[in-house]
């Protein structure tokens, strides 16, 4: 793809980067990559330790949110099965799988960078959603810089505040520390406070950092991308956060202080660095979830539940 991937991005977009939700039009639902012939291409070989596949519950009804797997199925007859159920297929960090998704990700970055002087990147990732009708993504939030970028089908997206009560500060510290961003609570009135966008294939949003978020596809199959990096600015959160959820977790201290610099950050920077050198925080993490189900080949949209050992 020789033009441009953003075809509208102007100056109000350029002064609204990272610090208002964005809505920019794209080319990606053009480009051949995205097609489903090569998405189904891709499926088939990809490996099994970079997807997940999740069955979707309520939004109420997290104890519905299983994994499962594909079972050597096509990969045309995998996107029929999500068609019809009520699921979504993670392929995540595909660059790493197929050099040309990393290509267009870095291409976007540096697209990101001439419109966003100074904004530069790194440890960039991205993954492709492939989600059934009506499923959805619960309430929670993401560590990295994210970006959403639709393909195919609709999705409604709705952007929470990043304060108190959608995020707060020990929510955020917890999330650093033990990696549970679909933990946070939720109440229904959220979404009056929310920010609400429907957007389909050539539209992506780009919101500021940390900012809570869920997802709902309209009625028809989705494909979208995800985006993910990080700043030296991003980084820094990243450690204060942690720093103050070791203190506040660990020690029962009461952390005030989220500067970035100085030398209270720097304090803390060596703290959270020694914490994580030591691996005391590998024992709160939480474990991958087991394989419950795998596709079930002759009724495209169902599954088959895999007995789990009571050992």
């Amino acid at each position: 793809m020789n033009e441009p991937i953003f075809t509208n991005w102007n100056a109000e977009h350029t002064a609204k980067w990272g610090k208002a939700p964005l809505s920019i039009k794209h080319r990606l639902h053009r480009h051949e990559l995205f097609s489903f012939d090569a998405l189904a291409d891709l499926i088939e070989r990809y490996p099994r330790e970079q997807y997940a596949l999740v069955h979707m519950g309520a939004q109420k009804e997290r104890r519905l949110w299983r994994e499962g797997d594909i079972g050597g199925m096509a990969g045309h007859a995998v996107i029929d099965a999500i068609r019809n159920g009520r699921m979504w297929l993670n392929l995540r960090n595909v660059g790493s799988v197929d050099r040309r998704y990393r290509d267009v990700l870095d291409a976007i970055f540096e697209e990101v960078r001439q419109n966003v002087p100074g904004y530069d990147t790194y440890a960039r990732t991205s993954g492709i959603l492939i989600s059934s009708p009506l499923a959805q993504v619960y309430y929670h939030m993401d560590l990295p810089g994210q970006s959403l970028w639709q393909v195919h089908g609709r999705k409604r997206v709705f952007l929470y505040p990043d304060r108190a009560p959608f995020l707060t500060p020990e929510q955020l510290e917890r999330i650093a520390l033990f990696e549970v961003e679909v933990d946070i609570p939720y109440e229904p009135w959220y979404d009056e406070h929310a920010s609400v966008f429907e957007i389909g294939g050539g539209e992506m949003l780009h919101w500021p950092l940390n900012a809570p978020h869920r997802v709902e596809n309209l009625d028809c199959l989705n494909v979208s991308m995800t985006t993910e990096y990080w700043t030296e600015a991003i980084r820094r959160r990243q450690m204060i956060n942690m720093a103050n959820g070791i203190l506040r977790h660990k020690i029962g201290l009461d952390p005030k202080s989220v500067a970035t610099s100085g030398p209270g950050f720097w304090a803390k920077a060596a703290l959270q660095a020694g914490v994580r050198r030591a691996g005391l925080l590998q024992k709160d993490r939480r474990a991958r979830r087991p394989i419950e189900f795998r596709l079930d080949q002759q009724h495209p949209g169902q599954v088959i539940d895999i007995p789990q050992s009571s050992a």
